[in-house]
């Protein structure tokens, strides 16, 4: 049975975490949070556990900077799983590159993303509960002034688009107002 895959995206502080989990607690089933951002400094410890105290308590979150299939598969077939969010873990893995990547890391990456999404999206597909996916979207502000950046910019725009196109359906969250986006268009 083919399950429903639902794409968030949005700007920073849009309100795409808060969407996508008024969107799993309105599922009713058991949500499993898979998370993505990494407790690097005080301030991300912070935030992290800031976030968590404003989820359910009966909702399992496990920590998946970067193996997201080895934590997708581990997460019951009728639960409800939310990933938030995918900028961060393009981000994870481009940063294993180190500061200063050769164009040919960066390709072999994005081709490994994008089969790893693919595979990603076929788990989804498996389940008998939902999978929300959020994901930051980098596309509408200025060229990063640096090649890492355009690399993350680039990297990012691709893997959205590749979940987009497989999502049954998908928001853009501006300034806390979702907005239903229509079906993928095809060319």
């Amino acid at each position: 049975m083919s399950a429903d895959i639902w794409f968030v995206t949005g700007g920073a502080r849009s309100g795409k975490s808060s969407f996508a989990e008024h969107l799993a607690a309105g599922t009713g089933r058991p949500v499993v949070y898979l998370a993505t951002l990494e407790p690097l400094d005080a301030e991300m410890r912070a935030r992290i556990e800031r976030h968590r105290k404003q989820r359910p308590p009966e909702w399992r979150t496990v920590e998946a900077p970067r193996d997201l299939i080895a934590s997708f598969r581990g997460v019951e077939s009728g639960a409800c799983v939310l990933l938030d969010c995918l900028s961060l873990w393009v981000s994870n893995r481009l940063l294993l590159l180190g500061e200063d990547p050769s164009p040919v890391e960066l390709e072999a990456l994005e081709v490994e993303l994008a089969a790893e999404v693919h595979d990603l999206l076929d788990l989804a597909d498996t389940r008998d509960g939902p999978s929300i996916i959020v994901s930051n979207e980098v596309g509408s502000g200025v060229v990063p002034p640096y090649p890492l950046g355009r690399a993350y910019r680039d990297m990012l725009g691709r893997v959205n688009q590749l979940v987009s196109r497989r999502a049954s359906r998908a928001w853009l969250l501006l300034a806390g107002r979702a907005i239903e986006l229509p079906p993928p268009w095809q060319p």
